[in-house]
C-alpha cells in the first residue's frame, strides 16, 4: 500500500508524526531530544492529547526529515493549510531541472540509466535502455507509466535477465519496505 494512502487514512497529525517517528526508528526521547520539546509534550502530541501548533508540525517533521509533500498531510490533518507548493513534473517551471536530469542520463552513455520518481515510476531514460528491454516479453509493462520495479521484478520482464534475482529481490523489497515511500506495485 502506498504511503500516501496510509498517511491519508490517519486521523490526526500525532498518529501521523508517531509513524514517521518509527519509520524512522527514533524513540520518544530521541525525537524529543532532536527537536528541543520535553518527551511528555511528544506523547501528548503523539497521543492526541495535546494539538500542535503549527510550529510544531513544522519542528516535528523537520526532526524526522518527512518529505515536504507528507509534511503538507500532517499540516492538513492538524487543521493547517499545507506550507509546500507541488508541482507535476510535467510542470513548465521544472523544465530546467528536467532538462538538467537528461543530461546526467546521457552523460552515462553508453551504460544504460533511468530517472525514477518516489513511486518506481520511471520518468526519463538515456537511449541505452533500449538494449536492455529487448527481453522482455510482456509488452504490457513498457506502457506508460513504467513502473520500474515491477519491470525488474516481473517473471516476463526483466527478472529472467538478473543472475542473482533470488538475493536482489530480497534486497530490493526490503530496501521498499524501509523506506519512507512504497511503491504501488499493480497487478
Amino acid at each position: 500500500m502506498e504511503i500516501e494512502n496510509t498517511i491519508a487514512s490517519k486521523s490526526n497529525a500525532g498518529s501521523l508524526l508517531k509513524e514517521w517517528r518509527e519509520r524512522r526508528r527514533m524513540s520518544q526521547l530521541h525525537l524529543a531530544l532532536e527537536a528541543g520539546i520535553s518527551q511528555r509534550h511528544l506523547s501528548f502530541v503523539e497521543s492526541g492529547r495535546s494539538n500542535p501548533s503549527r510550529d510544531m508540525v513544522l519542528l516535528l517533521s523537520e526532526s524526522l526529515s518527512v518529505p515536504l509533500r507528507q509534511r503538507n498531510r500532517i499540516l492538513l490533518a492538524a487543521g493547517y493549510a499545507p506550507g509546500f507548493s507541488e508541482r507535476d513534473l510535467n510542470d513548465p517551471t521544472l523544465k530546467p531541472a528536467m532538462d538538467a536530469v537528461q543530461t546526467v542520463l546521457d552523460g552515462h552513455a553508453p551504460n544504460p540509466a533511468i530517472a525514477i520518481d518516489r513511486h518506481w515510476t520511471m520518468i526519463a531514460a538515456n537511449g541505452a535502455i533500449a538494449p536492455l528491454l529487448r527481453g522482455v516479453t510482456n509488452v504490457e509493462l513498457l506502457k506508460p507509466p513504467v513502473n520500474v520495479l515491477r519491470l525488474s521484478l516481473h517473471p516476463e520482464g526483466l527478472a529472467p535477465s538478473i543472475v542473482n534475482l533470488v538475493p536482489w529481490r530480497a534486497h530490493v523489497l526490503e530496501s521498499c519496505a524501509s523506506s519512507s515511500t512504497r511503491p504501488p506495485i499493480r497487478n
